[in-house]
């Protein structure tokens, strides 16, 4: 309720506001859009890169983002006319100091809450500009004084963007008010606050991210006692203002003169079915230079390179660039269509060898520099000077991550982007890089021997790429599980030129390449946003991309003067934007492997919604199904089997002589003297009811009657018997177009068992809880980029 106004001054009235909805800039925000160009202007002539509040109000009013209350500004020193306060409604006025230095106002008692009379204004304004003489301050601010139509906690909203390093142009939305950050520490993720990317959100699609918070089901109404007070196309209006605001002064707008590095409005309140702005804060700057385009035709010259050279292979010792070479011509490249550049003219390993770049007969596909990063420098120089190569890659170390290299390598990245906007110039991956194996190309280029990383080929069909800014992540997740098998494994080292965006926009627009891993570490600038819009047109494709970014700590070192940065770290922000975007994010090592292998075994299967049917020989592995449905805010549901389908599992225990035993339901415990037969016909019969969309089957190994050894005391019980699980549930997992999981909950004596149903394209895991919560959120991801496509699921 606003409060009774004493004085018989009219109440808040809430103006109206443009209520011009989309993302076109040009369409909804003229002819507001000079005005606020005007309002930075005049801050920026003026030495400032910070508004002062009143034209924070301004800005909000000419962008259409939401009403503010009544202002005048009054200088210091100046008395407020009788005059200028009987202007003012209601019975009370709120003074505030005008400062572009002190976001928070209220911490250092510059905001003060008085009668709307003469004497009583004048002597607040006195005594705030004696307590904060030695502030800079500006003036005072008179504001009306709204009140909000209910009280209580988390009845405020803080809407904000801010322009991140990684990402760009971010809007953040939640709980308002002095109390913001707790509410945000306490809440679970999603809660408190939510965060997007402005360049790949729609109002309406920001709208349904904030619909979970606690904040929108306070002002809509949904808490007990409650009502709305605002409606969803107030939100949709407000949050659509934002976007548009932040696309035009973002740093990738050309058109713009200045970027905003951070809009807040804390706190938001509601009046009269208004979101009305009671504080407000803009920090403002010039556009940064972007680096040009990395060609994408040159990065598929370094993935299917016609011809390859090499600098730094010796040809009397084992260094590494003779190790690459020696890989790369193990791997099968056509050794007529290799080079080694050397001053010496010496052959190294039947490979021919060219004087120097001037000297060579065609332009290189590929340059390999296995050379120390100082020799490196000087033969990036030349590269760059003779054109002669489409494509680098850069072993060594030392080439930006260190301290003494920061300043050559800048030199390196001016002279490389000089070129480039030119049209001149190869790409580069590295340095400090581990290099490339291309199946499809034919050629690797790692420095690991064959003896320590053995390459065997697991699968038919290699469907899948794995980029990695450590060559180390790469090593040991083929070395720890040969069967994730990419096509492509790309290590990005430092990523001076090639970036995990140029990579992921290049394996999204490959036909055969159906799942994109991605192991993270950090970004260039803006590469996070050109990685989430690469994500984006993968998922559009039809492709599924895994993502693991590590240090996940919540972002300290970037100064903010508002709320939004610290409730909306860099990790969340970077969860949420991916999410969007259509990745798997995963929490951590081995869930990014799981849900890699997942992803690649589930490619051409149809995930029509989330309900889940299980089938075990061990009670525990319907337990452990049971617990591992939910998987933070995502839960599969456990179907409910039809009478069809229990009359026919029925059938199966009866034939099996397990019909006194065991009773039918989901999770189905068949019992452990359930044989290969009845695991593969109760298989068979959960996968064909209409109401589950999934199944995760435990094939319980260590049973006396499940052929699960390679080899066995009892003839005909062994994996290669026709009767083995192992040689028929292939056959059922092909032909069902339904994601099968299988569990061998067991130890080494059934990798053979694992083994060969891996080969024959079985799903397998080695515990439960792992295979499920791996369904879970593939199941989550893959629903998800339906909705992306406009193809939502029938069963979600």
């Amino acid at each position: 309720m606003l409060n009774a106004c004493a004085s018989g001054k009219p109440e808040f009235e809430p103006k109206p506001i443009n209520t011009t909805r989309g993302n076109n800039m040009s369409d909804t925000l003229q002819p507001g859009l000079t005005a606020i160009k005007d309002i930075f202007r005049k801050a920026h002539s003026e030495g400032r890169t910070s508004l002062f509040e009143h034209e924070v109000y301004r800005l909000l009013a000419m962008a259409g983002i939401a009403s503010t209350p009544k202002y005048e500004v009054v200088a210091g020193g100046v008395e407020p006319a009788d005059a200028l306060l009987a202007s003012f409604p209601g019975s009370r006025v709120v003074v505030k100091i005008v400062s572009s230095s002190i976001a928070h106002k209220s911490d250092v008692g510059g905001v003060a809450i008085v009668a709307n009379q003469p004497a009583a204004v004048r002597t607040a304004c006195q005594n705030m500009l004696g307590s904060l003489s030695k502030q800079d301050i500006a003036g005072l601010m008179l504001t009306e004084f709204v009140a909000a139509d209910t009280a209580g906690a988390g009845n405020e909203l803080l809407v904000g963007i801010r322009n991140t390093r990684e990402f760009g142009m971010i809007l953040s939305a939640g709980i308002g008010g002095i109390d913001t950050e707790l509410f945000a520490a306490g809440s679970r993720r999603g809660q408190a606050v939510v965060s997007a990317s402005t360049a790949l959100t729609t109002a309406e699609e920001f709208l349904e991210l904030f619909k979970p918070t606690i904040a929108y089901r306070k002002i809509a109404g949904q808490t007990r006692g409650g009502r709305q007070l605002v409606t969803d196309e107030t939100l949709l209006q407000c949050f659509g203002a934002f976007i548009r605001l932040a696309n035009n002064c973002a740093t990738g707008n050309p058109e713009t003169d200045f970027v905003i590095e951070e809009l807040e409005v804390n706190p938001f309140t509601c009046a009269k079915g208004a979101l009305v702005a009671l504080d407000g804060l803009c920090r403002f700057g010039r556009p940064q230079a972007i680096r040009p385009p990395r060609p994408q035709a040159k990065i598929n010259k370094l993935l299917h390179p016609a011809s390859i050279g090499i600098i730094g292979a010796s040809a009397t010792r084992m260094n590494f660039g003779r190790i690459t070479l020696k890989n790369i011509i193990a791997s099968g490249y056509d050794k007529s269509r290799l080079l080694v550049i050397n001053p010496d003219g010496q052959e190294v390993d039947g490979v021919r060898c060219a004087l120097s770049l001037a000297a060579l007969e065609q332009k290189l596909d590929l340059l390999i520099l296995a050379v120390t990063a100082d020799v490196a420098f000087g033969i990036i120089d030349e590269v760059i000077k003779t054109d002669a190569v489409e494509s680098v890659l850069l072993i060594p170390g030392g080439m930006g991550e260190t301290e003494a290299s920061r300043e050559p390598a800048r030199r390196m990245l001016e002279t490389i982007d000089a070129a480039r906007r030119e049209g001149r110039g190869p790409v580069f991956v590295g340095g400090n890089c581990l290099g490339i194996i291309s199946h499809p190309g034919n050629y690797d280029s790692w420095f690991i021997p064959e003896e320590r990383l053995p390459r065997t080929q697991k699968k038919a069909q290699r469907s899948s790429a794995l980029i990695s800014q450590s060559g180390a992540f790469l090593v040991t997740r083929l070395s720890k599980n040969p069967w994730l098998d990419p096509a492509y494994m790309v290590a990005l080292g430092n990523q001076n030129d090639i970036t995990h965006g140029d990579m992921v926009e290049n394996f999204a627009g490959k036909p055969g390449i159906h799942v994109i891993g991605a192991y993270v570490e950090g970004f260039k600038d803006l590469d996070g946003l050109a990685l989430a819009k690469a994500v984006r047109k993968a998922t559009l494709a039809g492709k599924q991309v895994v993502i693991y970014k590590a240090a996940q700590s919540t972002a300290g070192g970037r100064a903010a003067m508002g709320h939004t940065a610290s409730i909306a770290g860099d990790y969340e922000v970077c969860l949420s934007v991916l999410t969007q975007a259509g990745a798997i994010v995963a929490s951590d090592v081995s869930e990014f492997s799981d849900l890699f292998y997942v992803a690649d075994c589930m490619r051409d299967k149809v995930v029509n919604g989330k309900r889940l049917g299980s089938v075990a020989g061990a009670g525990y592995d319907t337990v452990a199904i049971s617990d591992s449905t939910q998987v933070g805010d995502f839960a599969m549901s456990l179907a409910t089997i039809s009478p069809a389908t229990r009359e026919r599992f029925m059938a199966i225990l009866k034939a099996k002589k397990l019909d006194a035993l065991m009773e039918v339901r989901n999770p189905f415990d068949i019992n452990p003297a359930a044989d290969d037969d009845a695991h593969l016909l109760c298989i068979e019969a959960m996968a064909a009811e209409p109401d589950v969309d999934a199944v995760v089957a435990g094939l319980d190994p260590t049973s006396p009657v499940v052929r699960s050894l390679k080899t066995s005391a009892r003839p005909g019980y062994d994996i290669d018997s026709p009767e083995s699980i192992v040689q028929t549930l292939p056959v059922l997992v092909a032909s069902c177009k339904k994601p099968i999981v299988a569990v061998i909950d067991g130890g080494a004596l059934f990798d053979p068992m694992a083994d060969k149903l891996m080969e024959q394209g079985v799903c397998i895991f080695r515990s439960s809880e792992r295979a499920t919560r791996a369904l879970v959120r593939y199941t989550e991801a893959r629903l998800r980029a339906a909705r992306l496509r406009g193809e939502a699921a029938p069963g979600a």
